[in-house]
């Protein structure tokens, strides 16, 4: 069964950190190009950051540039947000989401999302 899984979510005050997870089963996390992406509440998704499979070329949206960086363990088939410095702006559900194409189709998994409050 294809899977992913977040976890690491919670309350912080403005300025503290937090790292989420994003486990994945039933596939190699290394074949698939890699995003968070978060949702505020009352607003549309908003792309947080990416991880390209080729390469391993990362990418971020200019208001987490800085402060947060994206990684995967392959070993544990996990992908990875640290979130440094973090505002109140940065509240919001993140999903992670593994994406890929191939023989004709396409792949997209998505989690069901962590909650991440920053409020003092």
């Amino acid at each position: 069964e294809v899977q992913l899984m977040e976890s690491g979510g919670g309350l912080v005050q403005p300025g503290g950190s937090l790292r989420l997870s994003c486990a994945a089963s039933g596939f190699t996390i290394g074949n698939y190009d890699m995003t968070w992406v978060r949702q505020a509440p009352g607003k549309g998704p908003e792309w947080v950051s990416s991880l390209n499979s080729a390469g391993g070329t990362t990418y971020y949206a200019e208001s987490v540039k800085g402060r947060f960086t994206i990684s995967v363990d392959s070993a544990k088939n996990t992908l990875y947000l640290q979130m440094n410095n973090l505002m109140p702006e940065d509240t919001a559900v993140y999903y992670c989401r593994a994406f890929a194409t191939g023989d004709g189709f396409e792949y997209d998994y998505w989690g069901q999302g962590t909650q991440v409050t920053v409020s003092s």
